[in-house]
């Protein structure tokens, strides 16, 4: 299972599911516009690794890698 926090910058995936260890996680995920299907562009990340940015749906997305790691990619 390849997740978000595995992508290197500059590369694209789409997302397959949305998993979380409890619900508020997940339902926050979803909300923020990652969804079954959606791509994802990794932007950058922060000079420690933490947050990491992406891209999606014409915007600017920042989320913790622990986050990132909840949402599983083709």
């Amino acid at each position: 299972m390849k997740t978000l926090d595995a992508l290197k910058p500059g590369q694209s995936a789409a997302a397959a599911a949305v998993h979380g260890q409890d619900a508020a996680l997940r339902r926050r995920l979803l909300d923020l516009g990652i969804t079954k299907g959606t791509k994802l562009t990794l932007v950058r990340t922060a000079p420690l690794g933490d947050p990491l940015e992406f891209s999606l749906r014409g915007y600017a997305l920042t989320i913790r890698r622990s986050d990132a790691r909840c949402v599983e990619v083709a």
